[in-house]
């Protein structure tokens, strides 16, 4: 019995997903390889990142942003680029 459509059979693997895949394979090879295709980080995310992150949770910033963003978020940023 088949379970899945003849579309989705035919559907092909992500080939950003292959792509990270061989770009793995390359430096586990000792291969310096810049990878590109997903736009994941190399280094584990800052404690300080976490902790913001599970405040804002908490604080319920749970829904999209306004579009201008968040008018504290865009004082500080101003503050900060005006030092």
């Amino acid at each position: 019995m088949d379970f899945l459509s003849k579309r989705i059979e035919r559907l092909s693997d992500s080939q950003t997903l292959l792509m990270n895949q061989k770009c793995r394979d390359l430096k586990a090879k000792g291969i310096d390889v810049i990878n590109l295709s997903i736009g994941e980080t190399d280094f584990y995310t800052p404690d300080v990142v976490k902790e913001a992150a599970k405040t804002a949770i908490d604080e319920n910033y749970s829904f999209y942003s306004p579009v201008p963003g968040y008018d504290d978020l865009r004082k500080a940023i101003s503050r900060l680029l005006l030092i």
